[in-house]
């Protein structure tokens, strides 16, 4: 049975996409209605792609950890070297406004292996239920070779001083699943381009 993640209720200020198997899935596009397809299940964690006319992003996510958050990997055709990790955290209210609303210190870490620390950005979209927590490292390969053999990803978000909040996050099926969205990723045409794969 996924946890809660009781992030929610500590956050300041304050896509919904929903697949036909019932996937809640996190942004990148917030409101905004993607088109999914290319759906494959690995373990606990699942690929796929969302299309909007010429803009294609790639997605691997873990939905099983949390009922209320999701924790994905993401690519978009034509910047597929430059995968982003992103957190949605489901809210009671829709949100009146799109907003970076802080900034804070993040860290992630592999079973035992070293802590990788960046920073988060917490965002709201207008019209949105979602709280996103973008997160960005100086290097983000090595963490996610760690996890395509990992067991459990931790994640550290220090909300204020002396204040942290942990999340961890089960990654049965997370190697399969980002090998087969960079797969994805590589193989899709390049928007505004002459619609030919690279």
């Amino acid at each position: 049975m996924p946890r809660r993640s009781r992030l929610a209720p500590f956050l300041p200020l304050c896509s919904t996409l929903l697949l036909a198997a019932g996937l809640l899935l996190a942004g990148p596009a917030a409101a905004t209605n993607y088109n999914t397809s290319d759906v494959r299940a690995h373990g606990g964690w699942h690929s796929l792609a969302l299309t909007l006319g010429e803009a294609r992003h790639f997605r691997a996510i873990d939905q099983q950890s949390y009922s209320d958050s999701i924790f994905s990997v993401n690519a978009s055709a034509g910047a597929c070297d430059l995968p982003w990790l992103e957190l949605r955290v489901a809210l009671d209210d829709y949100q009146p406004e799109s907003a970076t609303v802080n900034r804070v210190p993040a860290d992630l870490r592999v079973d035992h292996a070293p802590i990788h620390s960046g920073r988060a950005a917490f965002i709201t979209e207008r019209g949105d239920r979602g709280f996103y927590v973008r997160i960005a490292l100086a290097e983000l390969d090595p963490l996610l070779d760690e996890m395509a053999d990992g067991e459990l990803l931790r994640l550290r978000l220090m909300r204020g001083e002396d204040d942290p909040w942990y999340m961890a996050f089960s990654l049965d099926g997370a190697g399969e699943a980002i090998t087969r969205m960079r797969r994805l990723c590589a193989r899709a045409p390049v928007p505004g381009g002459d619609g030919r794969e690279h």
